[in-house]
């Protein structure tokens, strides 16, 4: 009688679980397109981040790449700046 209270309880967590999800995506609170455009994309990646500098320990130096072209971002107590931006890299090119 236990497991059967159990499987019992189980199976009404998950649909309360369904029936919000259903709720919230219904009311437009939550959406999952953005999860069938990342495996429609698969693996490509659009924003990497390439190094850190730490120069204090409130002061960094970033250094991402986004879609191809470096920026080198500076993150402070007051927020954050960016620095200078490099063109595209030719693909193939060494540093």
């Amino acid at each position: 009688m236990d497991v059967l209270r159990q499987v019992g309880s189980v199976l009404l967590v998950f649909s309360l679980l369904g029936a919000v999800l259903w709720v919230l995506r219904r009311g437009g609170r939550i959406s999952f397109q953005g999860l069938a455009r990342k495996r429609a994309m698969g693996n490509t990646r659009s924003l990497i981040a390439v190094e850190r500098l730490a120069l204090t320990p409130q002061h960094t130096l970033h250094l991402v790449c986004i879609h191809g072209r470096e920026v080198l971002v500076a993150t402070h107590p007051q927020g954050c700046s960016v620095v200078t931006t490099v063109a595209e890299r030719a693909m193939g090119a060494g540093a």
